[in-house]
């Protein structure tokens, strides 16, 4: 039967990283029990038309707005939520009815919408969302694209209840 042999060090190196990895699993899980709400940003509520329809698509298409709608605490997926989106894109401004529309959650808290390419607005290429159905909080986002040419946004809710 081999003997195997640990010095110091490695017993040591061994014990932290082992001890490091139960530290991560539990704070991971606690966390998970823990999720913050996401707050407005400012200038989300810029050009917001309240009601604007649910859509299939916004004009032509050609960029995807996505992302995900979460339940503050405990991250649970919301099914069923509008999320109102509207830009500044190739076919209109942002304060443009025709470029304002709303999409709905599956089941998993996933939304996505097709619209035109969105082009920069004082200088920043950026989006509008907004969660404004009533049952949680209304929150509204603004998030700036890295670059013109991206074809796709994403942005994330976590809501807590009204």
């Amino acid at each position: 039967m081999p003997f195997l042999r640990f010095s110091r060090r490695a017993f040591l190196a061994t014990g932290g990283a082992l001890a490091g990895i139960g530290a991560m699993g539990f704070q991971s899980s606690v966390g998970a029990a823990n999720v913050k709400p996401t707050k407005s940003m400012r200038g989300g509520a810029n050009n917001y038309l309240p009601g604007a329809p649910i859509v299939e698509r916004i004009g032509q298409g050609g960029f995807w707005m996505s992302g995900t709608v979460r339940r503050a605490g405990d991250g649970a997926p919301l099914a069923g939520q509008r999320i109102q989106i509207w830009a500044h894109t190739t076919e209109g401004h942002e304060r443009d009815p025709h470029s304002h529309g709303a999409t709905l959650t599956d089941a998993n808290g996933v939304f996505r919408l097709e619209m035109p390419q969105i082009v920069p607005a004082f200088g920043q290429p950026h989006g509008h969302l907004a969660y404004d159905s009533g049952e949680y909080e209304t929150v509204f986002l603004r998030p700036v694209m890295p670059s013109a040419r991206d074809k796709h946004l994403e942005a994330h809710f976590v809501l807590t209840p009204a």
